[in-house]
């Protein structure tokens, strides 16, 4: 691409994130909102804190900034009348990424989430360029780096990779420093006594903790609702990967109220994909997390609620029934009530059993690919196991960084269980070597440094091979994420995935369930978790829109 070619291209993008409204516009605009106003020197918005919604400006000026936990500011835009405030989190209410400061007396139109979201269901043409904005905003935030907490610690870190792929899998802009960065750092990290492997959070609001957890780090930056809830749902789904996000989207468009719950990010396993490349309607592909943010925003857009990161603990179906209710309790004691259950908490990577597999885990052993993890990679060997389309994508994508990746599957080819466009991509790689009939056996290296080697075994002759990686890719398998439904009577299969239509074996009085309900009436299975799906994310997608059908009829004989 030529530098004029570029230019064009990032200032029609300039023009989309950033465009003025016309008088005509704002009238139309007017009815879902409300005039307020703020004086000069005032906080429309501060990063960190919820914000109250959409702005459009009518008179004065407003300067827009980003602004990180250490106190650093970079400016972004001023705006003016004609004018609006706002990035993509505004649709659910989040927690603000700048901050807008009235350099005079401002006039505004005050859009709250919800009317936000009727307006761009009520005014299509007008509502798809604002939402383009919305979301090309939190875009140029992500690539700026500048905004939402800062994590300071050595970039390969275990502790600041868990954080960093949590960050970038929920779409939340962010910083990593070395602990050398300037002066105020190296302070900082002494004065909470962090060693060299911790990493310490220094959130916007200027709160530090060192070595948090995904939910103590959502909730510091304003990511997580932490409020109790009263209300019945009409729907409440358990997991955000492709069938969740599907079924949101479907039943929210239909008039149903829903909330989402994922203990980890949105996308699921298919958000870890580089690129999808069978998915209809994307001829030169997709990669998962763009696939599934745009599900995210869509899901919102519609009025689902999203909880993220959110732990399910147990579901209650002692009131199960046409005229009762299902109970979801969540791991910090707080309690969901809804008239519908969907299960899409899909499957977990399978766990080889190979010695000290738990120890390098974070430390040199991944269960995903991504920019974060690659980077890692850059010029060095790398091995991955699995046959699977997730490794194959993980493998191809792998090829882009590594010196040479070794993929290595049980069986005799790839063909019983990968895409052949995947199968020809990887036979036509050149620093992919496929090794078949071979197995890992075993691991090495120290705690404090991390994976240094690999062995694997041809599984037809026992001679073994040893690989001084320090990067191994598993993709082995899946186990369905069902414990959480222990003690509620869901039926599941012999390996744990749920039973959903005849298979399901329902309650003694029960009716005769349908293809995607459960033995629970009220309850249903889509995607990965349910027994006998088909494990694509076309597949899961379909299963999470027909599943609405079936909830509405369920909902009618309330």
């Amino acid at each position: 691409m030529s530098q004029e070619s570029a230019e064009q291209m990032r200032a029609e993008r300039q023009h989309q994130m950033f465009f003025d409204l016309k008088p005509a516009e704002i009238a139309r605009i007017a009815r879902f909102g409300t005039p307020q106003t703020w004086p000069r020197g005032e906080l429309l918005l501060r990063a960190g804190e919820r914000g109250p919604g959409m702005m459009v400006i009518l008179a004065g000026r407003v300067r827009i900034s980003q602004r990180n936990g250490l106190g650093q500011v970079l400016p972004i835009i001023e705006h003016g009348p004609g004018q609006f405030l706002g990035e993509v989190g505004q649709l659910s209410g989040a927690a603000a990424m700048v901050d807008a400061e009235a350099l005079e007396d401002v006039e505004a139109l005050l859009i709250t989430s919800e009317q936000l979201r009727a307006l761009i269901i009520g005014e299509a043409d007008l509502g798809e360029r604002i939402t383009r904005a919305l979301i090309l905003r939190r875009v140029g935030l992500i690539e700026a780096g500048a905004s939402g907490p800062v994590l300071i610690g050595r970039p390969d870190a275990p502790q600041v990779l868990r954080l960093q792929a949590f960050l970038r899998r929920n779409g939340q802009p962010h910083q990593q420093m070395q602990a050398g960065a300037c002066a105020c750092t190296a302070t900082l990290l002494d004065q909470y006594g962090a060693a060299p492997e911790d990493v310490t959070v220094i959130c916007p609001n200027g709160a530090v903790l060192v070595n948090p957890s995904e939910g103590q780090l959502a909730r510091c930056i304003g990511m997580l609702d932490a409020r109790e809830r009263e209300e019945l749902f009409d729907l409440i789904i358990v997991g955000a990967g492709p069938a969740g996000l599907a079924a949101a989207v479907y039943a929210a468009s239909e008039g149903l109220s829903v909330v989402v719950l994922d203990c980890r990010h949105f996308g699921g396993q298919a958000g870890a994909s580089a690129r999808i490349e069978n998915y209809l309607g994307f001829p030169t592909g997709i990669s998962g997390m763009a696939l599934a943010g745009r599900a995210f925003v869509q899901a919102q857009k519609f009025g689902a609620e999203v909880m993220i990161p959110v732990e399910v603990r147990s579901l209650d179906c002692s009131r199960a029934g046409p005229g009762g209710e299902l109970r979801v309790e969540l791991a910090d004691g707080r309690w969901l009530r809804g008239r519908s259950v969907v299960i899409a908490s899909g499957a977990r990577y399978r766990r080889p059993e190979v010695p000290r597999l738990a120890e390098f885990e974070g430390r040199g052993i991944w269960y995903w690919a991504s920019a974060v993890e690659a980077k890692l990679c850059a010029q060095s060997e790398v091995a991955l196991v699995g046959g699977g389309n997730s490794a194959g994508q993980a493998a191809v994508y792998l090829s882009g960084h590594a010196e040479k990746v070794y993929m290595l599957v049980r069986g005799p080819d790839l063909a019983a269980s990968m895409s052949r466009y995947l199968i020809d991509r990887i036979a036509h790689t050149p620093n992919i070597e496929l090794l078949t009939h071979t197995e890992l056996s075993s691991l090495r290296g120290e705690r404090a440094g991390g994976l240094t080697g690999a062995t694997w075994r041809d599984r037809r002759d026992g001679r073994e091979w040893d690989c001084d990686t320090r990067n191994l890719f598993l993709f082995v398998g899946a186990e369905p994420e069902t414990r959480w439904l222990e003690g509620c009577g869901v039926a599941v299969d012999a390996q744990g995935f749920v039973c959903t239509g005849p298979a399901a074996e329902p309650q003694a009085g029960a009716y005769l369930p349908g293809p995607l309900e459960t033995s629970v009436p009220g309850v249903f299975a889509v995607g990965d978790v349910r027994s006998g799906s088909v494990k694509r994310v076309g597949g899961a997608i379909g299963e999470g829109a027909a599943a609405v059908a079936s909830i509405h009829r369920y909902l009618a004989g309330f």
